[in-house]
């Protein structure tokens, strides 16, 4: 694979020089703001995202569509994380040098990176949590996988990664949280589901609002709210 990236007629390098060739172009602050943004920002703009998705299922729909959420949302870091899980001995197996020490005249923001190229463990982690998302709620999915393709191309501005490299995490993280979503929900669903039934974690599912506006069955053994509007009987909204 470093055999293939050496060659300044490849595709990939050209596009590693096109794309890295905007960092030196590019004033010395922005650069850094792309270096923030490239490791931990879009980051923590996924996390953000995470929350807000969990914010907006808990108050909206019907029970059942809460608990399926969450589930779906518990699954997106769990995603990741067997997706970095599984690059371990594909980084180990290609063994692809940082394209900074095959290739000269690189903008490198980072440094310190010393461990193999292929595949991006950022591309890999984002796209995985953008894809579990995705399953779980289009919208805040869509979003996203926005930031993952964003991160994608700061790795290579930053001259950390080849494309391929991010190309390749994308395949993976995409994989992994596809692939395993039918067995993660049977196992998180019913998790979920028992976490809606205790005392003290039904709000974790279920919002007081939506509660009072659509009580839960009795068959789930969740406390109606105190509220004597004298709803207590009837079904969940449709």
């Amino acid at each position: 694979m470093s055999g293939l990236a050496s060659d300044g007629s490849n595709p990939d390098v050209s596009v590693l020089y096109d794309i890295n060739g905007l960092a030196k172009d590019a004033p010395p602050w922005f650069d850094r703001v792309m270096e923030f943004v490239g490791e931990y920002g879009i980051m923590l703009g996924l996390v953000l995202v995470a929350l807000w998705c969990w914010w907006s299922v808990r108050r909206r729909g019907t029970l059942g569509d809460s608990v399926s959420a969450l589930a779906g949302l518990v699954w997106a870091p769990l995603a990741a994380g067997v997706a970095l899980l599984v690059n371990i001995p594909i980084r180990g197996f290609v063994e692809r040098p940082r394209p900074f020490k095959d290739h000269r005249g690189l903008e490198v923001l980072v440094d310190g990176k010393t461990d193999y190229s292929f595949v991006s463990d950022h591309a890999t982690m984002a796209m995985a949590i953008g894809v579990g998302l995705f399953v779980a709620h289009r919208k805040f999915g869509l979003a996203a996988i926005a930031l993952a393709f964003a991160e994608g191309f700061c790795r290579v501005y930053m001259g950390v990664h080849y494309p391929t490299d991010v190309i390749g995490g994308f395949a993976l993280g995409t994989a992994v949280a596809l692939l395993l979503a039918p067995l993660a929900h049977a196992l998180l669903t019913p998790l979920v589901s028992a976490i809606a039934r205790s005392k003290h974690g039904a709000r974790l599912v279920r919002s007081r609002h939506a509660v009072e506006r659509c009580p839960l069955p009795e068959t789930l053994g969740i406390p109606e709210p105190q509220s004597g509007s004298g709803n207590g009987e009837n079904g969940l909204a449709a």
